[in-house]
């Protein structure tokens, strides 16, 4: 008797450890698809997550398309809920998704800069009427520049919020910046100077997302010496537009790989994309989508690139299309509601790190630094 026990006990081992879930062992990015928005999702191995914006492009608080989207990607990384869910400032296309997602995943904390500071219809009734009742069923904190978000393994410092930054540079930081020139902040009570942007290390590797800084404040955090030291990675560049992506950010931060969350005619505009270009150290650029404004003249191999038009041009155009000056009519911008693909971003700890295009399944791994 004893001996077949033991034998049933033999084969049953192997076959539920079979049936367990594999640790995780990277630090998994998820740069999602909200058309020309933001929302980046972060899975530490631990399973704790953390996302960046709700996206919100759509055309009310009430449509699903960029929770959908989100879901998504939750969904491919296994998680229940959203440990920390930070929203980095109060324009639409950063929050206008979360009372939808909030109806579809638990979410733990509410993560943001404070009171909303560029008086806006849309912005003012969130604030007041939708954004409160969120965050009272869970917790809310306002983050100053030098906080830190726990998140497993990995080191998430807040570098910029409300305006202020960091006073300790991070590792590789507080060098002079060669990169400088004369920019004027733009006028208080935009929303976009007071965006959260973070530092995210792991192991060796690091990264940077810059939230939507317009050059000023970028000026103003890395001049005359870098508060950031280089990175492994650069996120966001505020969707590729050239009211952010100053010399003076982007090439003493030296990304080996940088991912832009543009839209079809959002970012993606030509001197932005010099700037990329010509960073010291670039490896590769990676882009949301295919901009018209970048043409094929400063534009990214397909293979890099998530996202096309739903109706397709039989041709792409080689020059970047120039945008009417605000205020004029303007085309129909190119439609995407069809199938939203991501970029996951898988991390080692000894910096080693692979993009991967969910359109294509084309992936890349970066090997560590020496």
């Amino acid at each position: 008797m004893r001996a077949a026990l033991l034998f049933m006990i033999a084969l049953l081992v192997p076959a539920l450890s079979m049936g367990q879930t594999a640790p995780r062992t990277t630090l998994d990015i998820y740069v999602i698809d909200v058309e020309g928005g933001t929302a980046i999702l972060f899975v530490a191995p631990s399973g704790e997550s953390m996302l960046i914006d709700s996206g919100g492009l759509q055309r009310d608080l009430s449509d699903p398309r960029d929770s959908g989207r989100i879901m998504e990607a939750v969904n491919a990384a296994g998680i229940q809920k959203i440990d920390h869910m930070v929203t980095s400032h109060y324009d639409w296309d950063h929050y206008a998704g979360l009372p939808s997602l909030a109806d579809r995943i638990k979410i733990e904390e509410y993560i943001d800069h404070g009171p909303n500071t560029q008086p806006a219809e849309q912005a003012d009734k969130f604030m007041k009427d939708i954004y409160p009742l969120l965050y009272a069923k869970a917790k809310h904190t306002v983050v100053k520049a030098g906080d830190k978000i726990s998140l497993g393994g990995a080191e998430v410092l807040v570098v910029s919020s409300n305006g202020e930054f960091i006073k300790t540079p991070t590792p590789g930081g507080g060098k002079p910046n060669p990169s400088c020139v004369n920019l004027q902040t733009p006028r208080s009570g935009n929303e976009d100077l007071q965006s959260i942007s973070v530092f995210v290390a792991y192991g060796k590797f690091s990264l940077y997302h810059s939230g939507d800084l317009p050059q000023g404040k970028e000026n103003e955090m890395m001049c005359p010496t870098t508060r950031v030291g280089p990175v492994d990675l650069l996120l966001g560049l505020h969707h590729g537009t050239a009211q952010s992506n100053s010399p003076a950010l982007v090439h003493p931060l030296r990304p080996r790989v940088a991912i832009m969350n543009n839209g079809t005619r959002k970012g993606g505009n030509p001197d932005a994309m010099r700037t990329v270009f010509t960073s010291p150290g670039l490896e590769d650029l990676w882009q949301m989508h295919f901009s018209v404004l970048s043409g094929q003249e400063y534009t990214v191999p397909g293979m890099f690139i998530a996202n096309s038009f739903d109706d397709q041009s039989a041709a792409m155009p080689i020059a970047p299309i120039t945008p009417p000056p605000p205020g004029t009519s303007q085309p129909p911008q190119p439609a995407h509601e069809g199938k939203a693909y991501w970029f996951k971003v898988s991390v080692q700890q000894n910096g080693t790190f692979t993009v991967t295009n969910t359109r294509n399944g084309f992936s890349k791994t970066y090997e560590a630094r020496p």
